[in-house]
């Protein structure tokens, strides 16, 4: 059902004599004309910096990371370059003066020809600032331009450095002057994907310190935001109740937790949210918690993506059936109260199910990416790194599609070792390189060679991997044998740990 509503959806949006070229000679060209021509990206038109990051920067990204298996003939030297990382980077150009400000932190809006308005407010919710660095450090690393990962880390530890006392951040702040405008704290709307990018940012990079940041966050958010597996929301600086609700945005939680490996506490969150679904077919955008029903004015759900997401996380930790049971209901609900002529309607009212006459592209982006990853346990997506694919580059050979995609808060997925095919520094090339003699002693059938990329990119002498050392510039550097198998989940220094399937594991043995 799902797929003829995409179908119906491209209809309406594109008509296909647009789509076609004149010149097609029976095939569409459409899409090979925006590879080859790009998009124009030099247009009079205010932007929001965050929609435009998260949908397309991150769609960009993930779609040049996923064309060569999608089966599109890739230029030499991908995935370092490419006609959509091209444009992904362009994009984020013209984003960058947003993150001109005294604090780092970017306004919320810029004009895409002329940069920041003069008029332009001050104030950007939190997650209009923290929300970057998944899409921002790609780009960084697949380009070797630095600024990107740099501003979006500047936002966030600016955000971390007006945390109040108690450890907890506000709604919305002043990104000139660094004042809280807002100072409700919570887990949803406004600060939402801040939390969340702090722990993808910590498994994409493989960071301590943003995993620390946000370990530090939610012990503040345990002690003072929630109250029996509910999170509500309280005054950023005493921690006083100031919005018992519990906001369908909020949803995204459980699978949060679920990648720091607090499973038990997730499902039981997750399991409350669910009682909220059975309850109206959906969840609505607010929910009075004391009450047990919809908040005036806030009864709608526009078939938001944030529990199934969860329920697809939890799924792969825990392989439980209720978060099928989830997903059947919510495929069955969808279907039944959602669906019309052209599509998928928002529900304006879970109270009596009356539609809207809108669709939103999270929908197509999003709910229904997750709920088919759900129901789609063999999907590449959940590759638990026992296939994978070896791919030259400029810098030598790299590993990609092995699995441990990090989904942007778009539900882009992005393929974490890709951020390592593309960098010149010595030190990260023998960590890539380790880590391949890993992969590659797995196939003993096979005999491997690696090429040890050069400071100019240009490959020297292939080497043996069973050798012990390696040489290069006059410089040689041993190899340790492991005595274990990286797809063993081994002991780890570093304190938060990434395992095959995307979880990350505190070390508290």
């Amino acid at each position: 059902m799902f797929y003829h509503a995409y179908e119906h959806y491209l209809e309406s949006a594109f008509p296909y004599d647009e789509l076609r070229p004149l010149t097609c000679d029976g095939q569409d060209t459409w899409v090979v004309n925006v590879l080859q021509e790009g998009v124009d990206f030099d247009i009079d038109v205010n932007a929001s910096v965050f929609e435009t990051n998260i949908r397309v920067v991150g769609g960009l990204l993930s779609a040049h990371l996923l064309s060569k298996k999608a089966g599109v003939e890739v230029e030499v030297g991908w995935p370092c370059s490419g006609p959509l990382l091209r444009m992904a980077e362009e994009a984020a150009r013209k984003l960058l003066p947003a993150f001109q400000t005294p604090t780092g932190m970017p306004y919320g809006t810029v004009n895409l020809l002329h940069g920041v308005n003069p008029g332009e407010t001050p104030v950007t919710c939190t997650a209009g600032i923290g929300t970057f660095i998944v899409e921002f450090a790609t780009l960084s690393h697949l380009t070797g331009d630095p600024v990107f990962e740099d501003v979006a880390r500047k936002a966030l530890k600016a955000l971390w450095k007006n945390r109040s006392d108690i450890g907890l951040v506000g709604n919305h702040i002043d990104v000139i002057t660094a004042k809280w405008v807002a100072q409700d704290a919570g887990i949803g709307a406004g600060v939402d994907s801040y939390f969340e990018y702090l722990v993808k940012g910590a498994i994409l990079l493989q960071d301590k310190e943003l995993m620390s940041m946000f370990l530090e966050y939610n012990k503040a958010i345990k002690n003072y935001t929630k109250f029996d597996d509910w999170y509500l929301w309280v005054q950023m600086y005493k921690g006083t109740v100031s919005m018992p609700v519990f906001q369908s945005l909020e949803a995204y939680w459980p699978g949060l937790q679920s990648l720091i490996g607090d499973v038990q506490n997730a499902m039981r969150t997750f399991l409350n949210y669910y009682t909220v679904w059975k309850q109206f077919g959906g969840l609505p955008e607010f929910y009075n918690i004391p009450q047990g029903y919809t908040v005036d004015k806030r009864e709608g759900y526009p078939l938001r993506p944030e529990l199934i997401e969860s329920a697809m996380y939890l799924y792969r930790a825990t392989r439980d059936p209720t978060l099928l049971e989830l997903g059947r209901d919510a495929v069955e609900s969808i279907e039944k109260i959602s669906k019309v002529d052209c599509g998928f309607a928002t529900i304006k009212d879970l109270r009596d199910h009356r539609l809207d006459n809108r669709m939103e592209s999270f929908f197509l982006a999003e709910t229904v990416k997750y709920l088919y990853l759900l129901f789609d346990p063999d999907n590449f997506i959940h590759n638990d790194g026992s296939v994978f694919d070896v791919v030259i580059t400029p810098y030598g050979e790299c590993v990609l599609n092995a699995g441990g995609y990090v989904f942007n808060t778009e539900a882009h997925p992005i393929d974490p070792a890709a951020l390592h095919c593309c960098r010149k520094q010595k030190e990260e090339q023998w960590e890539v390189e380790d880590l391949m003699r890993e992969f590659y002693s797995l196939k003993k059938n096979k005999k491997f060679t690696l090429k040890r990329a050069s400071d100019h990119g240009e490959g020297e002498g292939a080497k043996d991997p069973e050798d012990a050392s390696l040489e290069k510039g006059g410089e040689k550097r041993s190899y340790k044998k492991n005595s274990h198998s990286l797809l063993s989940c081994p002991s780890q220094s570093f304190n938060s740990k990434l395992a095959v399937l995307g979880q990350v594991f505190l070390d508290n043995t």
